[in-house]
């Protein structure tokens, strides 16, 4: 994602494999691929394909069709199945494509992962939190907003890094007060929604203090929430393998496929628990979350009992 405006003034590529798990770099990655195409007859020359529709000899079929202008444009988006036969198909296709055609692949799932080495790869990944934050900053620049230091932080934390969270608070936060040109860390804290992830990391943080009283409130706001449970068990996890694995943050951020600003602010917790008690905990994650699978426990039950548990493990 980051070269790819240099990449397209080299030229057009016949087909561009957009992965990662930041939606609104899916939609820049589009847009800058889409001006450069210059469509001059969208309506003939912009074709779509989804779940709905699609089927790979017809997304081949419309491939092979000659543009009214300089290039066709064909996007494939929330295709949920792949045959043994499309993947043959579409790798004979990009073997020998129509110079005029421009396929884009947005490929949330990784179902087209086997094509990667036959396509122009664009990492849609979350940004790293200095380039993020650049990109957050010149879009409330134009808003005619500045942001404190302290409430950048704050909004990107809170977003975990999802540009395509961030991208929808920030229109909130640049509205708020039209009088105010600048958006304070107050400001977020009370109208941005914190993203899941990120309440975890809060509740860990309280666990690790030993801080009761903040964990179990944390744990009541989510305790109706699906999903909690691996989150809440994702987390241990990779504090455990940090606290045992000698490798570098990068290193780590490479190996477990994460932003190394994540690594780093986990290693920080990491020293207010033992290594005994990390194994212990996870171990504990394991059972509860057996018990909820059998019928042993409720979700909710089963989080107030894991966390009076951690707290006095």
């Amino acid at each position: 994602m980051k070269t790819l405006k240099s990449r397209l003034k080299e030229g057009l590529k016949n087909c561009y494999l957009l992965e990662g798990d930041d939606y609104y770099l899916y939609d820049r990655a589009f847009s800058m691929i889409k001006n450069r195409c210059n469509l001059i007859f969208p309506d003939f020359d912009y074709i779509k394909f989804d779940d709905e529709n699609f089927s790979m000899q017809s997304l081949v079929d419309s491939s092979e069709v000659l543009p009214l202008g300089n290039y066709k444009l064909i996007t494939v988006k929330n295709v949920s199945k792949i045959s043994e036969n499309d993947k043959k198909i579409l790798l004979s296709y990009l073997d020998n494509p129509t110079p005029t055609t421009i396929i884009v692949i947005f490929d949330f799932a990784g179902k087209f992962n086997f094509a990667k080495n036959k396509t122009e790869f664009v990492d849609c990944s979350r940004f790293d939190k200095k380039l993020g934050q650049a990109v957050v900053v010149n879009e409330l620049t134009r808003l005619g907003k500045q942001i404190s230091g302290e409430a950048l932080d704050t909004l990107w934390d809170y977003c975990n890094g999802y540009l395509t969270r961030i991208n929808n608070e920030i229109y909130k936060l640049a509205y708020y007060d039209l009088n105010d040109p600048l958006i304070t860390k107050k400001l977020v804290e009370n109208m941005v929604t914190k993203d899941n992830e990120f309440v975890i990391y809060e509740l860990t943080d309280a666990l690790s203090q030993k801080k009761g009283d903040r964990a179990l409130q944390i744990i009541d706001a989510l305790s109706k929430e699906q999903g909690i449970l691996g989150l809440i068990t994702n987390h241990f996890r990779r504090l455990f393998f940090i606290s045992t694995a000698e490798m570098s943050d990068s290193q780590l951020a490479s190996l477990l496929n994460v932003k190394e600003y994540a690594i780093s602010k986990q290693r920080q917790q990491v020293k207010n628990f033992s290594k005994m008690q990390l194994k212990k905990i996870y171990s504990l994650l394991e059972k509860v979350d057996y018990n909820i699978k059998s019928g042993a426990m409720l979700q909710e039950n089963a989080l107030f009992y894991l966390i009076m548990n951690i707290l006095y493990v």
